[in-house]
């Protein structure tokens, strides 16, 4: 598979603290890549580098080939990069479809046609039933869910997912898996922030793990999880024991 998404020694920092330090990844069309590592580790910080949320302080961005490191999220969204947030970010007093219409308007500038683009992609989320709900009065599931369709609606190439699964019961968590892999079956390329390791590593084709702003190893799940620096780091003495 060829590479979608290109980072090369991409370093973030924020006054004296650094946290992203020459991070190099690439991502392959069609994959689903986890992103994975401690609290504080950079993993958000690199979705918002990757999404043109803020400009790395070095280091260069390349999205199909182009370099994308100047350009700001809306240039990126057009490109074809949507994201999600750990913090959910609904419009409260605007209804679930409205909410979605926000993300397909970036391909429509007529309101029928947004809507309709809208409504197929909650029927496709699982929220048609909820189209004209007011988004403050969604179960928090559902507005993960929300979330996930309004970026959707964008009709992204490259989709980040931060912490989609956060705070779901293990029935809601198996439901957002079948959701992912669909939307990979669609043809969309997932990088996926995740702390449920039960969760990520049966979803994900590869995994990168970051501790502390650095790459500290990449590989196939099953290499991941028996990698000395990934358990010291992140997954902890316990992990050694249960896998021994």
């Amino acid at each position: 598979m060829s590479a979608l998404l290109e980072v090369r020694d991409l370093t973030q920092r924020f006054g004296g603290l650094v946290a992203n330090a020459d991070v190099s990844i690439d991502v392959r069309s069609g994959e689903i890549l986890g992103l994975i590592g401690p609290n504080g580790a950079g993993k958000s910080t690199l979705f918002n580098a990757v999404a043109g949320v803020r400009r790395p302080t070095q280091g260069r961005i390349a999205f199909e080939g182009r370099d994308v490191t100047d350009l700001g999220a809306p240039e990126r969204c057009a490109l074809g990069i949507a994201r999600t947030f750990q913090v959910v970010k609904s419009f409260e007093t605007m209804s679930v479809v409205e909410n979605v219409m926000v993300g397909a308007f970036q391909r429509t500038s007529h309101a029928r046609e947004a809507r309709e683009r809208a409504r197929t992609v909650l029927e496709f989320t699982g929220l048609a039933a909820r189209e004209n709900a007011m988004a403050n009065e969604l179960t928090p599931p559902e507005k993960r869910r929300l979330e996930v369709a309004r970026a959707l609606a964008t009709e992204p190439k490259l989709l980040l997912l931060d912490e989609a699964m956060t705070g779901l019961t293990p029935a809601e968590a198996r439901q957002g898996v079948e959701l992912v892999r669909a939307i990979r079956e669609r043809g969309v390329t997932i990088v996926m922030v995740e702390h449920v390791m039960e969760i990520v590593m049966p979803l994900v084709d590869r995994a990168v793990v970051l501790d502390l702003g650095r790459v500290i190893a990449e590989g196939k799940p099953a290499d991941i999880v028996r990698d000395e620096r990934v358990i010291t780091a992140y997954l902890g003495e316990r992990h050694r024991a249960r896998d021994a």
